[in-house]
């Protein structure tokens, strides 16, 4: 029901009224006939400063939406016309609450405080959350937080990604610091060869930048900002670094290295192996975006499907996430048609009170199906849009996991296991992201709330812990087949002598994992330098929950 408004009088109203009383209860003294008090009018009440708060009561958020303390005028970087209009910072955070309760995946959990009670939005935004916590002791909602819209417009929108082409492995963030070269981009400043020489090889460890002690040095918090900058955001296109650092055969050596526009290839490498029980195909795939994942992967998939291989280890140990619909069809091309047809990858559960509707877009909440044919992301692709996908029909598959595996890595796993196709996990716990937002701007500032979970076809979708390999030394997380082993930074990727993908070979024919050591440890690639005076926890999880956010986009 709606809420109700209550007209309140300012100081000075009342002290005017109380005036008009004193002076009509005045008299003269004496005998003297009094004078009849000159009628006065009660003053006219102010109008409303604004709604008011009734626990449990919410106006639609509509109500309250773009009404604005500051609003913007003209147009966006997209040219599109602000939408505000003059209101006021209350309307504002009755917008947050409104827009929570109906939009938030976990909003009867969210505790019905007064906006009336706080000075500003970003203080009101952080407490309409859970404040729940999992099993493993971390919070439920480890991903609410917001930036201003200008930002989020200009990252969307941007046209260069300066950097290296390096991904990188931070072992210990700390003094003395070990960072790693996890891959290389191809025909990038760090694969490209000088004098016949690969900059960055698989392993190298980087031990200065212009003379800089990146292992002991870099002691103060604009040290280590120009560190993690340098390292992991240039901010331009053409700045130059000398790197010195240490192949994994003892070499030291100085590199010179230019920043450039880096696009990443989601496929990095395919190969077969050929075994004595069949062929083993291994694909390392990235990330599901940009639109040219749902190409190369297609196209790697074909090629599996023309060696006619029998088992299949799919590299996704440093594949963050991105298009979900690529993610489907991931899943498709492994499980085949008997086991997918009519079976739902992923279906997005919002809060209780949603019904069948998807709140944020109004849209009928249908499940994702396994899609079984090309969708069109990328119009200058070679395959035809509804062309069918090739499918490779196996009962298990094999995939290299770090931390690093998340978001659309994890539906493909959990999507899989939603119709009997037995995933074996080689190598660390995945991320834990079964969750997924529309950023909303709201006067300037864009809000990002987990808004809904995925589950499978079995509704499963809890596993906010990630996935666990099953000898894992883990204490939480939804355990599976497979073997705890740690990324091997001395082998390239794609070498049977590599340490995950030869684990996965030997559990395929033997069943068995190798011993878990105390090197067995999870690699953060791209995180930033886990220093004391570093970025708090809770920017580096907004910086990865944007990173690897589920991409619900669709061809247009």
């Amino acid at each position: 029901m709606p809420k109700s408004r209550v007209i309140s009088i300012t100081n000075t109203a009342a002290l005017i009224a109380a005036g008009a009383i004193l002076t009509a209860c005045g008299g003269g003294g004496g005998g003297s006939t009094a004078t009849p008090p000159t009628s006065v009018s009660p003053p006219t009440p102010p109008t409303s400063q604004g709604p008011t708060w009734t626990q449990g009561v919410f106006e639609p958020a509509s109500t309250f939406k773009d009404q604005c303390a500051a609003p913007r005028s003209g147009v966006d970087i997209e040219g599109n016309s602000f939408p505000d209009q003059q209101g006021t910072l209350l309307e504002e955070l009755f917008w947050l609450r409104s827009w929570t309760d109906e939009t938030y995946l976990w909003n009867d959990e969210v505790t019905d405080r007064d906006p009336a009670g706080f000075s500003d939005r970003l203080s009101y935004f952080a407490v309409l959350k859970t404040d729940a916590v999992e099993a493993s002791g971390e919070d439920r909602d480890d991903f609410h937080f917001s930036q201003s819209t200008e930002a989020f417009l200009a990252a969307r929108n941007s046209v260069g990604n300066p950097g290296f082409g390096a991904s990188l492995a931070v072992l210990q963030g700390s003094r003395p610091r070990d960072i790693r070269v996890a891959y290389t981009e191809p025909n990038s400043p760090a694969s490209r060869p000088v004098g016949g020489v690969v900059p960055f090889p698989r392993g190298t460890r980087i031990l200065e930048i212009d003379g800089a002690d990146v292992v002991n040095g870099f002691t103060t918090q604009a040290e280590i900002d120009q560190l993690n900058t340098i390292l992991f955001s240039p901010a331009s296109i053409g700045e130059t670094y000398a790197f010195r650092v240490q192949d994994t055969d003892g070499t030291i050596r100085t590199v010179n290295l230019t920043t450039e526009d880096i696009s990443r290839k989601p496929v990095l490498t395919t190969s077969v192996i050929n075994t004595a029980t069949g062929n083993v195909g291994y694909i390392m795939f990235n990330t599901f975006s940009p639109f040219s994942s749902e190409e190369e992967i297609i196209l790697a998939m074909q090629t599996m499907q023309s060696a006619g291989v029998s088992d299949l280890v799919l590299d996704m140990r440093y594949n963050g996430g991105g298009l979900l619909a690529v993610a489907s069809q991931v899943a498709y091309m492994i499980a085949g048609p008997s086991r997918t047809s009519g079976a739902a990858f992923e279906q997005l559960v919002f809060n209780a009170g949603a019904g069948n509707v998807n709140p944020v877009t109004g849209a009928r909440n249908d499940p994702i199906p396994f899609y079984n044919e090309v969708l069109g992301f990328d119009s200058g692709s070679s395959l035809s849009t509804g062309a069918s996908l090739p499918a490779l029909n196996l009962n298990r598959v094999f995939i290299l996991s770090t931390g690093r595996t998340c978001s659309a890595s994890e539906a493909v796993i959990n999507g899989l296991r939603g119709v009997d196709v037995e995933v074996v996990l080689i190598g660390n716990t995945t991320c834990g992201k079964p969750y997924g937002f529309y950023p909303q701007d709201n006067c300037g500032e864009t809000y990002y709330t987990i808004q809904f979970q995925g589950t499978n076809n079995k509704g499963f979708g809890a596993y906010a812990d990630g996935f666990v390999p099953s000898n894992s030394t883990a204490n939480f997380g939804v355990r599976i087949s497979g073997c705890q082993v740690g990324d091997d930074l001395n082998n390239p990727l794609g070498s049977t002598a590599e340490g995950l993908l030869a684990a996965a070979l030997n559990y395929r024919t033997s069943n068995s994992c190798p011993a878990v050591s105390s090197k067995t440890v999870s690699t953060f690639v791209g995180n930033k330098i886990a220093d004391p005076l570093e970025l708090s926890p809770e920017a580096e999880a907004r910086e990865f929950f944007l990173r690897n956010n589920r991409d619900m986009s669709m061809p247009e």
